[in-house]
């Protein structure tokens, strides 16, 4: 999504630092760099929110009685206060943060702000492990997992270009989350069921749609060095969200709640 309002298409005229002005094997081990790069990224970013998540819940919940959790004065305090709007909207800042001082960042930066924003996400999504049982949540994962994995092969393999998707796909984005805050009032768990169904169809689209999105990045943009690196953090962020939301309306539809 990082990427939406990119000139270069499947078919667009190709700039003069095209990438395929070198050979066809420099250009295959660029691009192989540039993709390990931004799955390198985001696996790191998925660790460090799995790590934040896994830690805060256990400094929260001092006990289970049955399935359901006992807070600790930390817990009561971060779930059940004020603060838990903070550790709600505390990711939303900081894409808006991103997003505006990206291009002033060096590569080093961006990646240590993505992997700050991170721990950020598994501070706001350790309250899933308070809602659904721990096997449950590990479930789910895998299955996102093992979704991602095929639906972002498809993209970067895929000869058919996805690029007519992104209208249709941004269209149904913000169709989910305005039917989202309309939920919030009317507690409807048949429309919580259609949104997380859409959801998870909507970020199986975009996941194959940004990795096509990526390569062409790559292959047409015509940049290297830092600013490769600058875009292999911002093309992780892509993916890594791609991936959370994903994960989040799967554990919606299929997570075994306490």
């Amino acid at each position: 999504m990082a990427f939406e309002n990119s000139p270069f298409r499947y078919g667009a005229q190709q700039p003069s630092g095209y990438a395929g002005a070198g050979s066809q094997v420099q250009v295959d081990q660029g691009l192989r760099t540039f993709m390990l790069g931004v799955y390198n990224n985001m696996v790191v970013g998925l660790g460090i929110s799995g790590l934040v998540a896994l830690g805060l819940n256990m400094a929260s919940v001092a006990a289970y009685q049955g399935t359901r959790p006992i807070l600790t004065p930390f817990g009561q305090t971060l779930y059940n206060s004020p603060l838990k709007w903070v550790l709600m909207l505390a990711p939303l800042a900081f894409i808006f943060v991103f997003s505006m001082r990206m291009d002033r960042m060096s590569a080093s930066s961006a990646r240590t702000m993505f992997w700050a924003f991170a721990a950020v996400m598994g501070a706001s999504m350790s309250s899933l492990l308070l809602v659904f049982t721990g096997a449950s949540v590990i479930q789910v994962f895998f299955i996102t997992a093992a979704a991602f994995g095929s639906l972002s092969l498809y993209g970067y393999t895929t000869q058919r270009s996805l690029s007519g998707m992104g209208s249709f796909l941004m269209m149904g984005l913000i169709g989910i989350i305005l039917a989202s805050l309309v939920n919030i009032f009317f507690a409807s768990s048949a429309l919580q069921f259609a949104i997380s169904v859409l959801g998870v169809l909507i970020f199986a689209g975009l996941t194959a749609y940004d990795t096509q999105k990526l390569k062409e990045m790559y292959l047409y943009g015509g940049f290297d060095g830092e600013m490769a690196a600058k875009m292999s953090v911002n093309g992780a962020l892509t993916l890594y969200l791609d991936f959370i939301n994903m994960f989040q309306f799967l554990l919606s539809l299929i997570g075994d709640r306490r």
